[in-house]
């Protein structure tokens, strides 16, 4: 009976290990295609999940925007494997974070990847003081569909891609069929009506997506996949995309053809047309970028011809992805990035002039997850985006207004060069050995209260200080408390804590000369003991620090 036993469990552990290897085989099967949902259904099955297993499970994820369940893979993944996991791997987790809000973690991950400073709370509150615009926007009715996206201009109605033609091949990377490209009215109400698809001039059994048009609609540009699939450097075949040319001859769209500068070999994808029909922008994985996508621009000549591609250069296009762009009546360009520091995933921005500074819109209209496609009549203050905030991608309609910021007044403190807040010396002072706020001290912080009720968009550092009597470990830990208890009575008057940082500084930077513990009277060192309030997101211009030394810059930075 024994042996018998012994028998059953070899074939049920052999049976298992078989199974476990055909779900590999399966999961990367499908991953090799593209098929993320097929593949995400195989690994989930795998028990004892290798690096490779949860590298592209967590892939899967991401790519069909799972992200909660992606930064939970990612996660076990870098406890598992830290060490021997590649960058991009680190970058799409910072990414499933920002977008399920966890940005202090992203944060880390971020300054490790890029060696630079991404600081989400710093950057959100500068942002808002500096965006021209504030967005406010609504879901488009009858946008029901599993993926609307690339809404544009079409004369009085408007141009869109949807993947509600069920008549059309089913797209294995998210189970959809392809896209086709449709025209709408919108009414006042923000809901399209007269939903019509364009005819099969235009429409094929393949994806096409992004129209715009010349400002008298007989001509439009439009993207489609490629019918041929080529081996990528992963030796897997993809479908690359290209740009298309129709004309509109007595109301039918005809006379289609494909842009020269297209290939089979890497995509050229979503166009956008200039006013003056002069330029046309689009986005590019073409060898010679900055890495994955970046924003083109080329001439369109008179005689139908076309100038070369001309990469936008380092303002605009990083080592990810940039792509969407949108060249407003007023020559301001929009294009979406996850490159440039954002809220999470694809975020939209605006540049214009040479291009060589870009914005982002600010978290009026940025999410953590992707917002794409984005276009504008700026004379009007309305247009639209793409967004799939809410799990699949569906169009908003917005309305735009000024950004209206009121200059925060601030005043330099005469030691520090700092500044700080115009009030009685932006200073409270503290008793020997004690940090306990004290009663003549209460009508400068509440006085400091009212000054951040006036000015929501500033952030305050307190930093407090010790005399030099003590040692300098205590003194240290003394400045810190003082500096807390000065936080927490800002709390309790409603303050939001978020709009407060706080540090001790021991003894190290005293007013005066009185550095030693004897030699100055009790007044030379109680103006030592106290805390002092710096306006810590105010932007100084480059002019400003054009003076300073690399040592400065640092402490600028710092304070």
């Amino acid at each position: 009976m024994k042996n018998i036993y012994s028998t059953l469990l070899i074939i049920f552990v052999s049976i298992t290990a078989f199974g476990q290897k055909s779900d590999i085989r399966d999961g990367n099967k499908f991953f090799a295609q593209a098929a993320y949902i097929d593949a995400a259904d195989a690994y989930e099955n795998v028990n004892d999940k290798s690096q490779e297993v949860l590298q592209n499970l967590g892939d899967s994820y991401f790519y069909t925007n799972q992200m909660q369940n992606a930064a939970e893979v990612y996660e076990l993944l870098f406890l598992r494997h830290e060490g021997s996991i590649e960058p991009e791997y680190q970058f799409r987790y910072a990414h499933t974070l920002m977008a399920a809000g966890n940005y202090v973690k992203a944060d880390e991950l971020m300054n490790e990847l890029t060696g630079e400073s991404w600081e989400h709370e710093e950057f959100a509150s500068e942002l808002d003081t500096m965006v021209p615009h504030k967005f406010k926007y609504d879901q488009v009715m009858n946008n029901q569909s599993s993926s609307d996206f690339g809404i544009g201009f079409y004369g009085d109605r408007v141009a869109f891609a949807s993947t509600r033609n069920q008549e059309r091949p089913v797209y294995p990377w998210n189970k959809l069929p392809t896209l086709d490209l449709y025209s709408a009215e919108m009414n006042d109400e923000g809901e399209m009506t007269d939903i019509v698809l364009f005819s099969d001039a235009i429409n094929t059994d393949e994806h096409e997506s992004s129209a715009t048009f010349s400002q008298d609609g007989t001509v439009m540009f439009f993207d489609r996949t490629n019918e041929d699939r080529v081996k990528n450097e992963n030796d897997v075949r993809v479908a690359h995309i290209s740009l298309y040319r129709a004309e509109n001859v007595d109301g039918e769209w005809t006379n289609v053809e494909k842009l020269p500068f297209s290939s089979e070999e890497y995509s050229v994808e979503h166009p956008s047309l200039s006013a003056d029909g002069s330029k046309l922008y689009f986005a590019s994985d073409m060898p010679g970028g900055s890495g994955s996508f970046d924003i083109y621009v080329v001439d369109v000549n008179e005689d139908g011809t076309y100038g070369p591609p001309q990469n936008l250069g380092p303002g605009v296009n990083t080592a990810h992805r940039e792509q969407f762009p949108f060249i407003s009546e007023e020559d301001v360009l929009y294009f979406t990035s996850d490159g440039h520091q954002g809220f999470g995933n694809l975020d939209i921005f605006r540049t214009e002039g040479d291009f060589s500074e870009v914005e982002n819109l600010g978290e009026s209209i940025n999410s953590g997850n992707d917002d794409f496609a984005f276009v504008i009549k700026e004379s009007e203050e309305m247009g639209y985006f793409a967004s799939n905030r809410r799990g699949t991608d569906n169009l908003y309609q917005f309305t735009r207004e000024e950004n209206e910021i009121i200059e925060a007044p601030t005043v330099t403190d005469e030691t520090s060069g700092q500044d700080v807040i115009p009030i009685d010396g932006s200073k409270i002072y503290f008793d020997f050995d004690k940090a306990t706020i004290k009663p003549e001290s209460k009508p400068v912080l509440d006085s400091v209260v009212t000054y951040m009720n006036d000015y929501p968009n500033i952030k305050v550092k307190v930093e407090s200080h010790a005399d030099a009597r003590g040692s300098d470990q205590y003194n240290m830990a003394l400045s810190k408390r003082r500096a807390a208890s000065t936080v927490e009575y800002l709390v309790e008057k409603g303050i939001d804590r978020g709009r407060l940082t706080s540090e001790g500084y021991g003894e190290n930077r005293p007013v005066n000369d009185c550095t030693e513990p004897t030699g100055c009277t009790n007044e030379q060192y109680a103006k030592n003991r106290r805390s002092v309030f710096v306006v810590s997101n105010r932007n100084r211009s480059m002019n400003e620090n054009t003076n300073m030394d690399d040592s400065e810059m640092e402490d600028q930075d710092e304070n």
